[in-house]
């Protein structure tokens, strides 16, 4: 962000919204803009966090409802309240950190890994372009963290798993590197993690 700010001289302004959202959540135009948070709730919008960290929404941005799918909407709500679907962290002074989306959980020998934090420092590194992290099941663990990784140029998995040692909890540490040409995505561009558990 500090980076962006010098060669360009505008500072990035990060957010939160959603298809059935709109906006809800936004670093302020006048304000800190926190690097990796995306801010505080918008006028109007109202944001609780669940006992799992999950975003709970309210407000008029807020859809009515999935179209004739009635189930998904009953579904999609609780008391009133809008279930994201999406993980984040409350700082004391109000601003919110996206961590993950929920079905994108691992639970690795009782330790919850949230995906994309391994994604992001696997994404740090010159040689990776892309990166996404899926659980695999493990008879002993439940699930195991799994990097699918798309490379600008070659690298040893063995000197990468070695980064992530350095830098992550054990338990975070991908246990297996697989190099692929492409992260299948949607129309959207969201990847689609389900896939690359396929292929594997």
């Amino acid at each position: 962000m500090e980076e962006f700010r010098a060669l360009f001289g505008h500072t990035i302004l990060e957010r939160y919204g959603m298809t059935e959202t709109i906006m809800n959540i936004s670093n302020p135009y006048v304000g800190e803009r926190r690097p990796g948070s995306v801010g505080l709730p918008l006028p109007g919008v109202s944001v609780k966090l669940s006992d799992t960290g999950e975003i709970f929404l309210k407000g008029p941005n807020v859809f009515a409802g999935y179209w004739k799918r009635d189930d998904a909407t009953r579904d999609a709500f609780i008391d009133g309240w809008f279930k994201t679907g999406d993980i984040a962290t409350r700082s004391g002074d109000g601003y919110y950190t996206l961590s993950g989306r929920k079905s994108d959980l691992i639970i690795s020998g009782g330790f919850n890994i949230y995906p994309r934090e391994i994604e992001e420092f696997l994404m740090e590194q010159p040689e990776i372009v892309e990166a996404a992290v899926v659980g695999e099941p493990d008879r002993l663990r439940g699930e195991i963290p799994v990097a699918y990784i798309v490379v600008r140029e070659a690298v040893d998995p063995d000197v990468l798993i070695e980064r992530c040692k350095a830098k992550l909890a054990s338990f975070k540490v991908p246990r297996r590197l697989l190099t692929v040409d492409l992260l299948p995505r949607n129309a959207l561009g969201k990847v689609q993690k389900h896939l690359l558990c396929r292929a594997s």
